[in-house]
């Protein structure tokens, strides 16, 4: 816009230095006219037809050097026009080497890309994270793709482009709005695929390092993990190879036992023949051996009644033991009173049943001791009765 309005200006300058021109051929003419009509004055009866046709030539050579500077106007306004469409077709045709340019680095990408995958399929016998690279290159792919459709749609826009272009000879005010927009819109969509591509690719780029550092990283871990076996396939063999000594010795040592015990089993055989005679003896003894069993079964029910008895006893006793103390009690607290009394008639009584209770107390130790004996008595004879039965 600010071209067109220069342009403009310069056509105004333009036509500004022109117009004295044809003034002064104006000033000129009537005046020729003036002239001959002050000589034609005495016989303007005469020549009237010929004047009439010197108006209508000057007439007619206004309008011809009216429509010659129309004319110029216009062819300079054109070519101003034309000049200004081919600064912009210059203009995107530098654009168009810019897009070259990236389709030239995109494609080098993409070979790069290719030799990778190539890389990549060739450690797919030793790595098994590859599954995990080709998806990561399938979406590298994908995004070539994207940027390949990118590419045909700018190409299908500067063909739209040149189309206009065409088309602007005919109708060139309504080309200049539509280039003015879609330069602006171009420029707005290089840049943007410009920036576009630019981060895809280092994008790429990052991808492509991360993926020959994980290339690495998988040989490093693929060497590590072959040496780890052949230790454990060492170690194994070696195990092993202690293992069968092992069992060796043991087969060795139960050979030797089988044979111990063969001879063993001889000896015992003899032994049983040795020890018939004495089973049947043994056999005629059973009997007699049979009836002690059951006179010994009787004995220990015995004992075991005579056992709960002394328990119960022992309970008794253990009772009558914490009444005595109870009593002892109440007799040191019944003493204790009694000393606090200073009634002496009241204190002998005391004493005479305090020694009565002593007395029953005795009484009453020497009938359990009385008591236990004879029962320890019985248990010794029952004991020795049946020993001799």
């Amino acid at each position: 816009m600010f071209i067109w309005s220069y342009d403009i200006l310069k056509m105004s300058d333009v036509k500004q230095r022109k117009k004295p021109v044809p003034s002064s051929k104006h000033n000129e003419e009537p005046q020729k006219q003036s002239n001959y009509g002050m000589l034609s004055n005495p016989r303007s009866g005469r020549n009237s037809p010929s004047s009439f046709w010197i108006d209508s030539r000057t007439v007619l050579n206004l309008l011809s050097l009216f429509a010659c500077l129309l004319l110029t106007w216009f062819l300079y306004q054109q070519s101003g026009q034309l000049a200004h469409m081919e600064k912009e077709y210059r203009l995107l045709q530098l654009e168009a080497g810019k897009c070259q340019n990236m389709e030239d680095k995109v494609n080098f990408i993409s070979e790069k890309l290719e030799s990778s995958e190539s890389v990549l399929q060739e450690a797919t016998s030793s790595i098994s994270m590859v599954t995990q690279f080709e998806q990561e290159v399938s979406t590298l792919r994908n995004i070539m793709q994207d940027i390949q459709t990118s590419e045909q749609t700018f190409s299908e826009k500067m063909q739209s482009i040149n189309e206009t272009f065409q088309n602007v000879m005919d109708s060139w005010k309504r080309s200049l709005d539509e280039m003015n927009a879609n330069t602006s819109s171009l420029k707005s969509e290089a840049k943007f695929i410009h920036t576009e591509v630019m981060a895809q690719i280092n994008t790429a780029d990052q991808n492509i390092k991360s993926l020959s550092e994980r290339l690495k990283e998988l040989e490093d871990s693929t060497l590590r993990n072959i040496k780890t076996l052949k230790r454990q396939e060492d170690d194994e063999l070696s195990r092993v190879e202690q293992q069968l000594e092992l069992d060796t010795k043991t087969v060795e040592k139960l050979e030797e036992e089988q044979n111990a015990l063969l001879a063993k089993d001889t000896d015992l055989s003899q032994q049983l023949t040795d020890y018939e005679p004495k089973i049947e003896e043994c056999k005629s003894h059973l009997p007699i051996v049979e009836n002690a069993i059951q006179s010994i079964l009787r004995v220990s029910s015995e004992l075991t009644g005579i056992e709960k008895k002394m328990e119960d006893l022992t309970l008794q006793i253990y009772t009558m033991e914490d009444e005595m103390l109870k009593t002892v009690s109440s007799i040191m607290e019944m003493q204790k009173v009694l000393e606090s009394m200073q009634y002496d008639n009241n204190i002998l009584k005391l004493q005479n049943e305090i020694i009565v209770l002593k007395e029953k107390v005795y009484d009453i130790t020497l009938s359990s001791n009385t008591r236990e004996v004879p029962l320890d008595y019985s248990l010794e004879n029952e004991q020795n009765d049946g020993g001799d039965k």
